[in-house]
């Protein structure tokens, strides 16, 4: 095999080896983000994930524990499931309960 093609064939097995490992990861960071939901009310003060409603701004940033409107990411399936104090649910959409004054 002369110089030229075997440089040739090297570059067309670098490519075919990035398209394939880019298409990995695209899958698996596509099942991961599947098998989470947000889960409202069950975060604690200061430990939710992204924007928790009015008068917040990113993670972090809640101001009660199991703030209503404040979210965490966890399992896919186990949010409804997930009980806090005083019996209350985590619940798949924003709540009006345990909202700072």
């Amino acid at each position: 095999m002369s110089h030229k093609a075997l440089i040739g064939a090297s570059t067309l097995a670098g490519a075919v080896a990035m398209a394939i490992s880019g298409a990995t990861f695209l899958a698996s960071t596509q099942g991961a983000a599947a098998a989470t939901e947000k889960c409202y009310g069950v975060a604690m003060a200061g430990k939710n994930d992204c924007a928790a409603g009015p008068g917040t701004t990113c993670a972090g940033t809640s101001k009660v524990d199991f703030q209503g409107n404040a979210w965490k990411t966890v399992d896919a399936g186990t949010c409804t499931t997930m009980s806090v104090e005083g019996g209350r649910m985590g619940s798949l959409e924003p709540l009006d309960r345990d909202l700072p004054a």
